[in-house]
């Protein structure tokens, strides 16, 4: 029988046990609030307690997990207000990214845009909502990385984990309308048209923040979003 635990890969145990507990938190597997008892979850993923204990202080430093001295770990829990502060970010950090991979967009960026969009019709339309999810992280990190920013793709990544994890709980309602304005953002970027891409990125945000609110019940405090 073939080990399919994480302790018969050979692979670096922290960083991949840290990987998969960001996907069950992600996917909600892990739920907020959950107790997280070090064991448990070494003998789940067939490993040791260390890259246990190593991940979850990887996972706490990104903001996934809370630690309380002698009350241990939990999966954190994402407010109203956080969700907010992140799609205020996110509006004015993405809309740059789109603005400048127009201005450097090149036929490899457009195909490996129009690759991702193929990959997120499919899997919307099969209702696979986690693989929607990881693609929706993977197109804005695509943008990212088209404008030739080391510095701005570099602080992508870290803001759209946690997006993500704001994405996974509207996945289900959101996943075809993110899916025409992901598509619309391309387009504007293989255009060129800087203006245009900024202004659909922004919009683009401000529909999944709505999305978001309607989910936790609340409204915006931005009429015009």
């Amino acid at each position: 029988m073939t080990d399919m635990t994480l302790g018969g890969a050979h692979q670096t145990l922290r960083d991949e046990v840290t990987k998969e507990l960001r996907r069950r938190i992600l996917s909600g597997e892990l739920a907020q609030g959950e107790r997280l008892v070090e064991d448990r979850l070494a003998a789940a993923l067939g490993v040791s307690r260390n890259p246990v204990r190593e991940s979850i202080r990887v996972l706490a430093a990104e903001g996934f997990i809370q630690v309380v001295p002698r009350l241990g770990a939990t999966v954190a829990r994402l407010s109203a207000e956080e969700g907010e502060e992140l799609f205020d970010v996110r509006m004015a950090i993405e809309g740059l990214a789109a603005r400048l991979a127009a201005r450097k967009r090149s036929p490899a960026t457009a195909e490996r845009l129009r690759r991702l969009l193929e990959q997120s019709k499919e899997a919307v339309e099969a209702g696979r909502l986690e693989a929607v999810a990881d693609l929706n992280t993977a197109f804005h990190l695509a943008v990212g990385e088209a404008t030739g920013n080391s510095y701005l793709a570099l602080m992508m990544k870290p803001m759209l984990q946690r997006a993500q994890w704001i994405f996974s709980q509207t996945a289900a309602a959101r996943g075809p309308h993110s899916w025409t304005e992901h598509l619309s953002l391309c387009e504007a970027i293989e255009a060129g048209d800087e203006d245009e891409a900024q202004a659909r990125a922004v919009a683009h945000v401000a529909a999944a923040r709505r999305s978001f609110l309607l989910a936790v019940g609340r409204r915006t405090k931005h009429p015009n979003d």
